[in-house]
């Protein structure tokens, strides 16, 4: 049977737990490059994001359908063998957002993302890897044909 200090101390971790929960989606969320989010073109948000401009990488795999029916959820993979993978970012040229996505690794995390994404009309995909020294990237053309016949 459970007296009342047990009570307490229990609803009293909960409670803590719970701010904990609250307050961590804010520190998480702070730290977003709002600029490059909100950049018009896919080389000002390359530039706002990296300060440089990526080389196109063979050791960089992109990999997502080349015709699709419907845009709305795209999937998409990057994979990379190389090692310090820091972030992977995902740009769509020509997009109202170029930016559409920026996964921050952990150390000793293994470099691949897999997600779903959307893309308007046929674009051009483009994935940028940022390791401790390099900035490299591989690009796709995504041709979404909307119910039309070719």
């Amino acid at each position: 049977m459970m007296n009342r200090r047990a009570v307490i101390k229990a609803i009293t971790s909960c409670g803590a737990l719970l701010g904990i929960g609250v307050l961590l989606p804010r520190q998480v969320l702070a730290e977003w490059n709002q600029a490059a989010f909100a950049a018009e073109t896919q080389a000002e948000a390359i530039k706002l994001m990296f300060g440089a401009e990526p080389v196109v990488s063979d050791e960089v795999h992109l990999k997502l359908p080349m015709r699709v029916a419907d845009g709305m959820s795209v999937p998409v993979s990057v994979i990379t063998s190389l090692p310090n993978v820091e972030s992977i970012s995902l740009f769509i040229e020509g997009s109202e957002n170029p930016l559409v996505a920026e996964f921050i690794l952990p150390a000793r995390a293994q470099g691949e993302v897999l997600t779903r994404i959307r893309i308007p009309q046929t674009s051009t995909v483009t994935a940028v890897v940022k390791t401790g020294e390099q900035l490299l990237s591989a690009s796709q053309e995504a041709k979404i044909s909307s119910g039309d016949c070719g």
